[in-house]
């Protein structure tokens, strides 16, 4: 099939969405690649034709497969291939799965799987939101009884108080909050599914500089504008499968769970005793209740000679929806709720902090049965979270995990592995507090937070927000505003909209919507809408954001009543961390080669030094328990960034840091290192290498013999480095005439070279290794070397020659004892194979 393409563009912005079909997976039933800029997602849909047997739910897949190809990486991961889904992909898989899955009919129970494969990411355009349009329109494309088409977008709340759709990566982080709607359009407008909502990471910094606030009537605005590009979403939905045509429809069985019948007698013997066990306040009580009446009815009408032998499993459907039933019309009609609460009623909420001693911060929340324990941990920068995504994010410094075992519920089940709701619920959690974090440059601490699940009867996810908040304050986190949250439910009955505030576990399992909304005092941080009807008015969600901000403010109260405000410094517990900038071209001086300089400052100090750069600026960061040891490690730090000046003629005691073939590096103070040449190293006499007589981390005193311009440092070992050996300073002359025997040595004479032969290399082999002898004033005579001022005069020219300038014994190889038989010889040493 030829490629079948529809482009339309993006109102008020220069971008297109393209769709198009008939290129890639041509067996499957519904293929559809989507661009937006050069982000390109191709979505396949496909449905079995029949039903699994036993299949009493929809069961309806989603799978995103990130490709690192896409955006020009190889993968992370040790086989250096994708492994399991990232929790950026859990969480677009969600994020599509919530709108599509109310689409279809109650009855179909076909297995449906939708696959998003990401082939282009351009690090410009996210493509969670044009996955949702194209994996929208892949099903269109199929036989599959799917009531689309769906559309979604993006928008941004710019800090002038405009919402941009579609925003890129750059312009979501120069927002301060943004949100993804998905709908469709019942009876000629357009319907709210779901939103996603949060605040971004430099919100709170934008609101101090003057940007509008997110409260829950710029949210309003947001869902209504966001009508605008869902609708031009759908429209070329409909323009591509107007051009292609849908698949032939499928024959599928609606599959009903209980007839009219088992409806009925379910009805006439469990009616009359379900109101009242519904009316039951505690969870536990009412459960068992229910329980004990399902119990009877069942063996009432499938037991032996019952009127419906063997179909147990048809009688607990029909019972199941009757409970639902009873408890939706107690709301309609009266108002109230199965727990005995109004509408508007909110649980008993209490909170505490500081429950375990070892832990760097706690918070205890309950509101009801829901009872969230949340834990924080805080670290250096180093233990940020590295992210292998196609996105251009790759770390998180603040992190929010949500476990919730089986316990919770007082049930038995399997423990281990974290779950696709345990991720969203997380990361929801994560997402309502991020605006209100501080910084790096302002706190720097890599930040986790764990919240265990320890009772659950609604809404886990918002009492691990209030816990989460509750624990930061108790770690001494500077966090700018509490945080609260609140879960919002709805029944919808006719024309009849009732909203509910802290639902119930039943109510959000029996209700029509799941609506959690996040916030401080003052604006809203972060929300979550799910539906299960085929949508919502955009004025409905309006009045359920101020019913929830009224419950938001009561649990506030409460949190600021057990802490008022983050303590002023972290635990006992915790490690105390600083973090100051360095220059870039520090950064090599405080690691050392091989990381031996900070290693061996972590050692000394006991302190935790890790350091990072962005290419333009370093960051040290150190952390330990003890106060005392991070200033030490500071200390020694900006030693090295400003180091103190070594005396000439001073002695210092050193260690050898490193080793080279003419000589050893001794570090002397901190930042300042030095070197002792090799030829002052014997004390007079000959030494092959360094090795031989130095080794790395030795500690050695030296003398400081001089400092040039540049600050290079010139020393000399104190004391001997080898048995008989003097000094290792550079050897003086001994009288103005052997100086002279020196220098005239130079001109080549061969009363000159007699004279060298005397007081220079010659007399290496008899007084070198004894005493000088005394003169007849008594006097004491001091050896003068030729080869040490011969040495000294090449380098000045030269530079160091290093081991390679060793001469074989008498001078000789190619010259006599002055200056150019001294270099014949060393050359004939070095190029005709003669080192000794």
């Amino acid at each position: 099939m030829a490629e079948t393409s529809v482009t339309g563009p993006v109102s008020g912005t220069d971008k297109t969405l393209t769709l198009s079909t008939g290129v890639y997976a041509p067996q499957s039933q519904g293929a559809v690649v989507a661009k937006l800029g050069n982000t390109q997602i191709l979505a396949t849909a496909n449905g079995a034709k029949e039903v699994r047997e036993g299949t009493d739910f929809f069961p309806l897949t989603i799978d995103v497969e990130e490709k690192a190809y896409a955006a020009g990486k190889i993968p992370g991961s040790f086989f250096r291939k994708e492994g399991r889904p990232s929790d950026n992909a859990v969480l677009v898989c969600r994020l599509i799965d919530r709108p599509l899955r109310p689409s279809f009919p109650k009855g179909f129970r076909n297995e449906t799987q939708v696959v998003i494969t990401v082939q282009g990411a351009d690090q410009v355009n996210p493509y969670d939101v044009v996955a949702i349009n194209a994996a929208s329109a892949a099903l269109m494309l199929t036989g599959l009884p799917f009531e689309g088409p769906i559309g979604g977008v993006r928008l941004a709340y710019s800090t002038d108080g405009q919402w941009i759709p579609y925003p890129t990566f750059e312009e979501q982080d120069e927002s301060t909050f943004q949100i993804v709607v998905a709908g469709r359009e019942v009876d000629g407008e357009i319907a709210i599914m779901m939103v996603e909502a949060s605040g971004t990471e430099k919100a709170w910094d934008y609101y101090e500089a003057g940007a509008p606030k997110v409260t829950e009537s710029v949210i309003a605005g947001g869902l209504d504008a966001a009508k605008v590009w869902i609708a031009e979403s759908l429209a070329l939905q409909t323009e591509l499968v107007s051009k292609v045509g849908r698949k032939p429809a499928i024959e599928w069985v609606n599959q009903i769970d209980y007839s009219d019948e088992i409806e009925a007698a379910v009805k006439a013997a469990a009616e009359a005793k379900l109101i009242p066990a519904n009316q039951i306040t505690d969870k536990t009580e009412r459960n068992a209740a229910n329980d004990a009446i399902k119990a009877e009815v069942v063996a009432e009408l499938t037991g032996d000679g019952g009127a419906f032998e063997g179909q147990s499993r048809q009688v607990k459907s029909a019972f199941k929806e009757l409970t639902k039933s009873i408890i939706r019309q107690r709301v309609i009609d009266e108002g109230v709720r199965m727990d005995g609460r109004g509408v508007t009623d909110l649980r008993p909420v209490s909170a505490q902090v500081g429950l375990i001693p070892t832990a760097h911060g706690t918070g205890l929340f309950q509101r009801g049965e829901t009872q969230v324990l949340n834990v924080l941990t805080l670290g250096l920068p180093k233990m940020d979270q590295m992210l292998d995504t196609v996105d251009p994010v790759t770390k998180k410094r603040y992190m929010h995990h949500y476990n919730m075992p089986p316990y919770a519920n007082g049930e038995t089940g399997r423990m281990g592995g974290t779950k696709r709701r345990e991720v969203g619920h997380g990361m929801l959690a994560e997402r309502a507090l991020l605006p209100l974090v501080p910084s790096l440059e302002e706190w720097p601490y890599a930040l986790r937070l764990v919240s265990e699940v320890l009772s659950s009867n609604g809404s886990t996810s918002m009492g691990s927000v209030c816990a989460s908040s509750l624990s930061l304050m108790d770690g001494g986190v500077p966090i700018k505003a509490a945080v609260a949250g609140i879960a919002m439910g709805l029944i919808y009955d006719g024309d009849k909209y009732v909203t509910l505030t802290d639902i119930l576990g039943s109510e959000d399992a029996f209700g029509d919507m799941d609506f959690k909304v996040a916030g401080t005092a003052e604006f809203v941080t972060a929300l979550q809408l799910d539906t299960k009807i085929e949508g919502l008015p955009s004025e409905v969600l309006a009045a359920a954001l101020e019913q929830a901000k009224v419950a938001r403010l009561e649990i506030l109260e409460v949190m600021n009543a057990t802490i008022a405000a983050p303590r002023e410094s972290v635990g006992a517990s915790a490690p105390k961390i600083i973090s100051f900038e360095i220059p870039i071209d520090k950064i090599g001086e405080i690691i050392g080669p091989k990381g031996k300089v900070i290693n061996a400052m972590q050692a000394e100090t006991g302190a935790d030094i890790s350091i990072d750069d962005d290419g333009m600026i370093g960051t040290v960061s150190i952390g330990s328990n003890d106060l005392d040891k991070v200033a030490e490690a500071e200390r020694q730090i900006r030693l090295i960034l400003n180091p103190p000046s070594a005396e000439v003629g001073a002695t210092y005691p050193g260690r050898v840091v490193n080793i080279t073939k003419f000589g050893a590096f001794v570090n002397i103070l901190p930042g300042r290192d030095g070197l002792v040449h090799i030829s002052k190293m014997g004390g007079g006499k000959r030494i092959e290498k360094v090795e031989d007589v130095l080794e790395l981390g030795q500690e050695i005193e030296v003398k400081v013999d001089d400092v040039d311009p540049n600050g290079k440092v010139s020393l000399s070992p104190v004391t001997a480095l080898v048995p008989g050996g003097g000094s290792g300073g550079e050897a003086p002359a001994s009288s103005s005439s052997s100086t002279s025997s020196g220098s005239s040595s130079g001109s080549g004479s061969s009363s000159s070279s007699g004279s060298s032969s005397s007081s220079g290399s010659s007399s290496r082999s008899s007084s070198d290794d004894a005493p000088a002898s005394e003169g007849d004033s008594g006097a004491k005579r001091e050896s003068v070397s030729f080869e040490d001022a011969f040495d000294a005069e090449v380098r000045e020219e030269f530079g160091d020659l290093g081991p390679g300038s060793e001469r074989p014994g008498g001078g000789s190889g190619g010259g006599g004892g002055g200056r150019t038989g001294g270099r014949g010889g060393r050359d004939g040493g070095r190029r005709g194979g003669g080192r000794r």
